[in-house]
């Protein structure tokens, strides 16, 4: 029998803390996009967004437990050490389906029906770096589903199937296009740049077991620049997409890219650098969710959080 410690050590808990800001930052831009008042429909948000967490994470330890049993670093994982058995790892991925569902079913009819979305996306990854070093944009692929589907949660309420697939009143953007939208590929870049960094830590390994990596195939130097360059452009995503064209959110993001950076041109370094790139890459979405809040506050229009 599985305890609460060795399943939250399974799906890695500590990681939530990269997406669940950006789950936030999407619920209130569509509070504030759609003028609505906050409700019950952020618990079932969190319900879905937990759910998604945990199968994600369960469906890559399934999937990668040899690959993660013949690497050093990885071989003590709880299924590739056998300590947790197959059959409980889809145990717990069937639980955190249920709860995926069960939260988007709470929701809105047109959550549940796109909740196959990140299902496929989280099954694909896995299989990623089996053949290309885009595997990182595709783990930010998984990650930038999150803000847009807490938007898509509260957007649905008022727009249903139009919420995706309608346009504004007068002109010809998207609902979606404006705001969610380069918010969702700022996440999805940022988690790139991220992971390139933490696959720094297995390229002899990466090299042997045939995994395709951006460092296995390009070396340190390039995964430097290219970090640089894709901090540079998930910034200016976050800069186009500021929902209220004040100063909060594009100064923050404009202090974490630069933070971001700094970290990796000084790894040489620093004593501990994939902790260091780890708290200041979870740092980043608190940060930016806080200047978001904040901007919203010392808005007079603002109408939900002024009520």
């Amino acid at each position: 029998m599985m305890d609460v410690k060795q399943i939250l050590s399974f799906i890695k808990i500590e990681h939530t803390l990269f997406s669940l800001p950006f789950i936030l930052i999407g619920y209130f831009i569509a509070l504030e996009q759609f003028n609505i008042s906050p409700g019950i429909d952020l618990l079932w948000i969190l319900l879905a967004a937990v759910g998604a967490r945990g199968l994600a994470m369960a469906l890559n330890r399934i999937i990668d437990r040899d690959i993660d049993a013949a690497n050093p670093r990885t071989e003590g994982r709880l299924l590739a050490s056998g300590e947790m058995s197959l059959q409980t790892a889809w145990t717990l991925s069937a639980a955190f389906l249920a709860m995926l569902l069960i939260g988007a079913g709470l929701l809105n009819p047109v959550a549940l029906m796109m909740a196959w979305l990140p299902v496929l996306v989280f099954v694909v990854y896995p299989y990623t770096k089996r053949y290309t070093w885009l595997c990182h944009l595709w783990l930010g692929l998984c990650l930038g589903l999150a803000p847009a589907g807490a938007w898509v949660a509260i957007a649905a309420d008022v727009h249903s199937w139009a919420a995706i697939t309608g346009m504004f009143e007068y002109g010809t953007d998207f609902l979606w296009a404006p705001t969610i939208l380069p918010i969702s590929l700022g996440v999805a870049l940022w988690i790139a740049a991220f992971d390139i960094n933490y696959a720094r830590m297995d390229v002899e390994s990466d090299r042997e077991s045939g995994i395709h990596s951006f460092p296995s195939k390009f070396g340190e130097n390039a995964t430097t620049r290219t970090t640089i360059q894709l901090t540079l452009v998930w910034f200016a995503c976050f800069a186009i997409s500021d929902p209220m064209d004040g100063i909060w959110f594009l100064a923050s993001a404009g202090m974490m890219a630069a933070l971001n950076i700094w970290v990796v041109l000084k790894k040489e370094k620093i004593k501990d650098f994939q902790t260091v790139l780890f708290r200041v890459s979870m740092l980043t979405g608190w940060i930016l969710l806080l200047a978001l809040i904040i901007g919203f506050m010392s808005e007079p229009n603002a109408g939900f959080m002024l009520d």
